[in-house]
């Protein structure tokens, strides 16, 4: 297997031959899929921005039913690298893994099959060191990644973990990795209880309701908390966070019995919607963008469900009757579910008409607008947006305090339930619609969202001047200045490349 590398990176190499300081080059390793993979990106971007001797190497893992945005966005990485000293490798593909089995087991084969890969690698890279090119200096991997720990242990560097979700929840599966592990405690018999939890890296106890619904597997349970169990082997965690938002999550973890923790956010990719978008997706942007200068500041509420987000067609009824009896003014990402008991991303309806209320478009028009694929950044950066109905995602919560627009939760999967209740319950930085809805990733889900609890939550988030609306606000600014010369995060990064350098 030969794993070449483009001359833009090579000739950079003998810059640093005079340097008293040896270059250093880390590996990055991302799970497949787009909100990790952005996040890996743009951490990569802004390392190398850091620090003029370091170089950095993305493993690209590809999912065999990737989106067209995904796709677009790998494709815009390799024609334009966003530094000449990161490099991008998509791996080889993987044999056909049967795309039915559950969504654990796809993910733990999908990653342990890419071992080899990575192996020969990481070879190719080592093998062609020589004082023109930059030592390996550790591997940098996804919380998903955990089994390449084996892969960096033999090549004798240390392992740090990028994690892409909140601080909050990496504390979370700490304490519940520990009470498995020392009580013997089976956490997912908190399916369907109602118990609260006590955890550390939050102030209020925690309903067993709003945990992730892979802990309330059994399989699921034993293969995240295994993860968690790994995470304390790595030399240090990385978190997409900030220490002015979660500031006491943070703190707690601080004790000395877990790695050092780095909060290095937002790290956010604010020209995503030019890199994930083809032609077509670029009308469709102009389209938007055009809808929203004709809107007057702050008046409409945007609805977008992530990547993954789509619903059945009794829910997308309950929300057009909730969006018609708010009279509010909208912006509606609607997405077609797969093909039920598939794992795959949902597609763009050619005619929405089929799944709405009769005339609900007609008696729609000058007020809102249906529309597929949705440039989020885009649309939340426009000064007409002053609510977004979100599935809480963690790099949409981000991004979403970075312009100040405030959320009202709607979760959906993954650790989503968990960010609403910190975003509510926590931080006061958001309304709920209903924080214990959750979807499988085939798309099944046993609760109907009505419409009632639809309207509720859209005018609660979209009144002006409300102490919500100040918050975030301020949080906004928080986030900004956390990232600028002296900033908690920007200080926190340069502790991190003091590790690497040393």
């Amino acid at each position: 297997m030969n794993f070449s590398f483009p001359s833009e990176y090579l000739k950079h190499l003998p810059l640093f031959l005079p340097q008293m300081e040896k270059a250093s080059e880390l590996v990055f390793i991302p799970s497949a899929g787009m909100g990790h993979l952005v996040s890996a990106v743009e951490m990569a971007r802004l390392l190398v921005a850091r620090h003029d001797r370091l170089f950095i190497t993305v493993f690209i893992m590809k999912l065999p039913f990737d989106s067209k945005g995904t796709e677009s966005y790998i494709a815009s990485l390799e024609a334009s690298p966003v530094s000449p000293r990161v490099n991008f490798i998509t791996l080889p593909k993987v044999p056909t893994i049967d795309k039915h089995m559950s969504p654990n087991s796809f993910r733990n084969q999908f990653i342990e099959s890419h071992k080899t890969h990575v192996k020969n690698a990481v070879a190719e890279l080592t093998e062609s060191e020589s004082d023109s090119r930059p030592r390996l200096a550790g591997f940098i991997i996804d919380m998903f990644c955990t089994t390449m720990i084996d892969v960096a242990d033999e090549f004798g560097v240390p392992t740090y973990m990028f994690f892409t979700s909140p601080a909050a929840f990496l504390g979370l599966l700490f304490s519940l990795q520990r009470i498995r592990d020392v009580y013997n405690k089976d956490v997912s018999d908190f399916k369907d209880s109602d118990a609260e939890l006590a955890l550390p890296t939050f102030v209020n106890s925690v309903p067993a309701k709003v945990l992730p619904s892979v802990l309330l597997d059994k399989d699921g349970a034993e293969a995240l908390l295994g993860y968690a169990k790994r995470f304390r082997e790595t030399k240090g965690i990385l978190v997409n966070t900030f220490m002015e938002l979660e500031s006491h999550a943070l703190d707690s973890l601080s004790n000395g019995e877990t790695p050092p923790l780095y909060p290095v956010g937002p790290i956010l990719n604010l020209k995503s919607d030019d890199s994930q978008s083809g032609s077509e997706q670029a009308q469709q942007k102009s389209d938007v963008l055009e809808w929203l200068d004709d809107q007057p500041p702050s008046s409409v509420v945007f609805l977008c469900f992530g990547s993954m987000g789509s619903f059945g067609e009794d829910q997308v009824r309950e929300i057009a009757w909730g969006l018609e009896r708010s009279g509010l003014r909208f912006l509606w990402s609607l997405r077609q579910p797969p093909p039920k008991e598939t794992v795959a991303s949902p597609s763009d309806y050619s005619d929405p008409k089929a799944v709405l209320p009769e005339g609900f478009l007609d008696r729609a028009v000058g007020i809102g607008k249906v529309i597929g694929w949705a440039p989020q950044v885009a649309i939340l950066a426009h000064p007409a947006i002053g609510g977004f109905v979100s599935h809480c995602g963690w790099n949409s919560t981000l991004e979403s305090l970075w312009f100040g627009v405030p959320v009202a939760t709607w979760p959906m999967y993954a650790e989503q339930q968990l960010n609403a209740f910190e975003l509510v319950r926590e931080l006061g930085l958001a309304v709920e619609i209903n924080m214990e809805y959750r979807r499988s990733f085939y798309g099944d889900s046993p609760k109907v969202v009505k419409a009632e609890e639809i309207e509720r939550g859209i005018r609660e988030v979209m009144v002006q001047d409300s102490d919500l609306r100040k918050r975030v606000k301020e949080t906004s600014e928080k986030s900004k200045a956390a990232l600028m010369d002296g900033g908690s995060s920007h200080s926190s990064l340069g502790h991190f490349l003091d590790q690497i350098f040393l």
